[in-house]
């Protein structure tokens, strides 16, 4: 799996707004904190709002808050609303592709790849990143060296 720097971006943002418990955060605040540069945030911020996962409010005390509580919205809803399925093959879902042949497990692996990150990527929560308290399951993978390589 590929992240770009887009979805790296979205979800550290989205990590901001989820410890900041439901008050607003500015977007030079979010791009000072996160090293992100202010311009590309706001308009990874808008395609958030427009996705329904945040909302923008005006004022001296406006920013962004999470559209709902932050153990409610997944990395992969982040992840999708910015990049659409989480894993395609030429553009296409792994379950509607076709092969021949020698290469006709490859739909079987793509399934199953789509199936392991979604096993991850469904489960975490924003909540679960911005307290530090990631799943058992994920803490044990993160917590095996070999995996590091």
């Amino acid at each position: 799996m590929r992240l770009t720097a887009r979805v790296d971006y979205a979800l550290r943002a989205a990590c901001e707004l989820a410890a900041a418990g439901g008050t607003p955060v500015s977007v030079e605040r979010i791009a000072a904190t996160q090293s992100i540069p202010a311009s590309y945030l706001e308009n990874i911020l808008g395609s958030l709002r427009r996705s329904g996962l945040v909302h923008g409010r005006r004022g001296p005390e406006g920013g962004f808050v999470l559209a709902r509580p932050a153990k409610e919205i997944s990395l992969a809803d982040v992840i999708r609303a910015l990049e659409g399925p989480l894993v395609h093959v030429r553009g296409e879902r792994p379950d509607s592709v076709a092969y021949t042949g020698p290469a006709t497990g490859l739909q079987h692996v793509w399934v199953a790849l789509r199936a392991a990150e979604r096993t991850i990527l469904e489960q975490v929560s924003l909540a679960d990143v911005a307290a530090d308290r990631l799943p058992r399951k994920v803490r044990a993978l993160a917590g095996d060296p070999a995996n590091w390589d």
